[in-house]
């Protein structure tokens, strides 16, 4: 466990927008927060995620952290909150989107003039993390990752879970007595609402005794006092969300939904075939999202087929659930299969290019980013960080890039090709097979967290065999059909990799390496 953990999906601005964009169109009807660290500059980054869609924005201060992250990130990362949040207030403000999203500010609040401060300064939601663990007896052992919390809050080891004594009415109690402070604190200032002094910074000044200081030291505060600021927020938060959940224009899956709706309602059999494009993003989706909010997880009964042709765009198959099949003749963009939990999606090349299959890329980048379950075959190779922490899906692919199955802690995946560098890195779980007669594996796994093996066993050559069945079943694949035929003498080309971690290696020595050398 890393905390903050990495995202590989976001890389950039664009990345953030696709993320909000595969969200909301898996769930309408949520809320998107996005939380950003207080820096120089973090005005800027907010205005592009408020134009990326994101309903709230939280600014985090320097003075939080969970226990659960490395000391050098504790005691380093970032500026106090009061600085982002001012900056980002203003930004907004200045760029016209803060009537657009609600923002959000955490990182050491305890007490109530903590929030009267946010609150001027431009914030309408606080969040108390720490103060309020600690409200539970919380002794902030920082070991939060290790499942040995002493109190037992951060544990799921009933050993130490027995060792809680909090209770619900101790957070409730703390945030009572807060509440009725800072109404206090506003009847002070005359003001008998909190929204009414929402971005007031007209209501701060530099205190005597500070300024000689303050002059004597080159401080400037400029960026956070501002005299003519003397209007508040037009539009509430709960308004604000209704207003940034605009309308778009009708998706593939929504065009789909409507031709089955029947079908889906009565848990019928339905079967599709579109023509897709690079600008239809996060295929399938909106459709699992549909299915999931009537019946819930795993229990649509029914089965939909859509049989595809074209370019996908990104997101293909993300967040796919339970008898939905995706069957696509062509190529697809990053992100295939992010998220999903069920169904199955193949990707096949066209007629003309078939028997050049291995040579070309049919998908792009961070394929199962996060999927819990499903199938995904590909008759062609795949970009770099294949399954990158994947957390329970199969899948075959005809050769991958740098960094596959990187921090992936179940699964299983079949390679019929060659893979790049840095294979397995933080790989915990799951298992992969990678066919290959002419490189040698060891130059490009990552020796730390795997280990190689032949293929020895009767279960391993089965788990194979029913992949590469269904593989061919699904796209036609020559390779893995010749694979078969031959599979007497080609069952030596297969090598096993296997996480250390199931060897009950001491992954946490290798994590504080890991950790330290980032550091």
């Amino acid at each position: 466990l890393i905390s903050p953990p990495p995202h590989h999906d976001i890389y950039s601005i664009e990345d953030i927008k696709q993320l909000i964009y595969d969200l909301k169109d898996v769930n309408p009807r949520a809320k998107v927060s996005v939380k950003l660290v207080a820096q120089p500059g973090v005005g800027v980054v907010a205005a592009g995620v408020a134009k990326a869609g994101a309903n709230i924005i939280l600014i985090s201060g320097s003075d939080g952290g969970t226990g659960a992250t490395p000391l050098g990130s504790q005691k380093h990362a970032g500026f106090p909150w009061e600085y982002g949040l001012a900056e980002t207030h203003q930004t907004l403000v200045a760029n016209g989107l803060r009537e657009y999203v609600t923002l959000r500010v955490d990182g050491g609040l305890k007490w109530a003039k903590d929030i009267i401060f946010a609150a001027i300064l431009g914030a309408e939601e606080y969040d108390f993390g720490t103060s309020a663990l600690v409200s539970l007896g919380c002794v902030m052992a920082r070991q939060c990752h290790m499942n040995t919390c002493p109190v037992g809050i951060a544990t799921t080891d009933e050993k130490y879970e027995k060792k809680f004594k909090g209770y619900a009415e101790n957070v409730e109690s703390y945030l009572k007595k807060i509440s009725k402070k800072v109404q206090n604190e506003l009847r002070e200032l005359g003001f008998n609402k909190l929204h009414n002094i929402i971005g007031r910074t007209d209501l701060l000044s530099v205190s005597k005794k500070y300024k000689k200081i303050i002059l004597k030291r080159n401080i400037y505060l400029d960026g956070i006092l501002n005299p003519k600021a003397k209007k508040g927020l037009p539009l509430q938060s709960e308004m604000k969300i209704r207003f940034s959940n605009y309308r778009r224009e009708k998706t593939l899956d929504e065009k789909i939904i409507d031709e089955i709706r029947q079908d889906i309602v009565m848990q019928g059999h339905a079967i599709i075939e579109q023509k897709i494009f690079n600008t239809d993003r996060s295929m399938g989706a909106r459709l699992s999202g549909e299915i999931s909010y009537l019946f819930g997880s795993d229990n649509f009964k029914g089965k939909i087929q859509c049989k595809l042709t074209g370019t996908a765009g990104q997101s293909f198959g993300a967040f796919l659930s339970n008898n939905i099949e995706l069957r696509l003749k062509g190529l697809a963009n990053d992100y295939v299969g992010k998220s999903m939990s069920s169904g199955i999606i193949s990707v096949r090349m066209h007629a003309k290019l078939r028997n050049k299959s291995t040579k070309n890329s049919l998908i792009g980048n961070v394929a199962l980013y996060g999927a819990t379950g499903g199938e995904l075959y590909v008759e062609g190779k795949g970009g770099e960080r294949f399954a990158v922490r994947n957390s329970g899906a199969s899948a075959i692919v005809e050769g991958i890039g740098n960094h596959g199955c990187e921090y992936m802690s179940q699964g299983t995946v079949v390679i019929l090709g060659i893979i790049g560098k840095n294979f397995g890195a933080g790989m915990t779980g799951g298992i992969a097979f990678i066919y290959n007669k002419k490189r040698l594996l060891k130059n490009y796994l990552n020796h730390d967290f795997v280990f190689e093996s032949s293929i020895d066993n009767k279960k391993d050559e089965n788990i194979i065999l029913d992949l590469m069945r269904n593989h061919v079943f699904h796209t036609n694949s020559a390779l893995a059909s010749r694979i078969l035929k031959n599979w007497d003498s080609e069952k030596a080309n297969f090598k096993k990799i296997i996480p250390k971690a199931t060897k009950t290696l001491n992954i946490e020595s290798i994590y504080d390496s890991h950790i330290s050398t980032r550091i």
